[in-house]
């Protein structure tokens, strides 16, 4: 049998600029274990362009994919609103796995029917959380849980430069709330505010919120919150006693881009610093500085959370991993949660 015979075949729904940098290029390197036969958009007419590159068909919608008897795994990678809903839908379809694109859904309720779906069915499901697939995110965890060493304070730092698909995000929470969309939402208008930045953190911040939540499992409060235009947010929590900030902004002509988890602990410092989004740079570099000013530089691997995504989709195919479909919830309750107190305090600051 050839290999092109043996590898699984792939339906991805969308067509977006993750699909042309990240999946398609992704699923090339593993071309040995899958084929993308369909590709399907929402009538922005990319879904031919990529199809053609790699001989798949391409549909509109996701009726036509889901009905392919070729696709035996989906990949969801359409707008955030329609993860937890094509879920349902790719597990009615009866497919083999799903790997959703965070996050799996926008409220606890959706994320609830979505995994509880998966886990009747026996559907296996991934959520591409890269950077927790991230196998530097792995020698990070073991390095703490080695020191066994308490965590004291957790920051993350976004500096990324304009990118249209959070843009987008921030001009849809201002048109949610109006009657008419609006290209340069009032941050000033608390609901407005509020709004925006619980899909910034749905939207840019789930990168992290799984790590997040290794580290501090449960949030207790969110001290403040509040929107940084054009495109960001600040966030200050406390869990279990340790505070964490999450900061992020876009700005145009800014800085280059950095994504960086830094972790205090009773011990060292351990800095975390992913590649920039939308490439494949291989893992993220981990740096741990010591009390006594030693430092200890971990080599990067030529993998990243990409292809570790795909081939943990791969594993649970093969009946070699078993799905976490607990710990999946888990993650999409956390980040729910805190979009939600997040967008609270903006409210409770803007009202103090």
């Amino acid at each position: 049998m050839s290999e092109e015979a043996m590898a699984t075949g792939v339906g991805i729904i969308g067509a977006g600029p993750g699909v042309a940098a990240l999946h398609m290029p992704t699923l090339a390197r593993l071309a040995d274990r899958f084929q993308v036969v369909h590709v399907s958009d929402s009538g922005s007419g990319r879904a031919d362009v990529l199809a053609a590159r790699v001989g798949a068909v391409a549909s509109r919608g996701h009726e036509e994919l889901l009905a392919d008897p070729r696709v035996e795994v989906v990949a969801i990678c359409s707008p955030p609103d329609a993860h937890a809903a094509q879920v349902l839908a790719a597990v009615r379809a009866g497919t083999h796995a799903i790997l959703c694109e965070k996050p799996l859904a926008l409220t606890r309720e959706d994320a609830e029917a979505a995994v509880e779906a998966c886990r009747d069915a026996g559907t296996a499901l991934v959520v591409g959380t890269n950077h927790h697939f991230d196998p530097a995110w792995g020698r990070a965890k073991h390095h703490l849980t080695a020191l066994g060493s308490r965590v004291r304070s957790v920051v993350v730092t976004v500096a990324l430069p304009p990118n249209g698909r959070y843009h987008d995000v921030v001009s849809e929470g201002a048109a949610d709330l109006a009657s008419a969309p609006r290209p340069r939402p009032d941050w000033n208008d608390p609901a407005v505010a509020a709004a925006i930045v619980r899909q910034l953190v749905l939207g840019l911040g789930i990168h992290d919120l799984p790590l997040l939540r290794d580290l501090v499992p449960h949030v207790d409060e969110v001290v403040y919150a509040r929107g940084i235009p054009p495109v960001g947010y600040a966030v200050g929590l406390i869990g279990g006693g340790v505070p964490v900030q999450l900061n992020a902004v876009m700005l145009p002509g800014g800085d280059d881009t950095l994504w960086r988890m830094e972790v205090t602990t009773s011990v060292d410092t351990l800095d975390v610093t992913f590649p920039p989004p939308f490439v494949h740079a291989g893992s993220a570099a981990v740096r741990v500085r010591s009390e006594d000013g030693r430092v200890t530089e971990y080599p990067r691997e030529g993998g990243d959370g990409y292809v570790a995504e795909w081939r943990a989709v791969g594993a649970l195919l093969d009946g070699t991993e078993t799905v976490e479909y607990d710990e999946i919830l888990a993650d999409a309750r956390y980040a729910v949660d805190l979009a939600d107190a997040a967008a609270e305090a903006v409210r409770e600051g803007a009202v103090a």
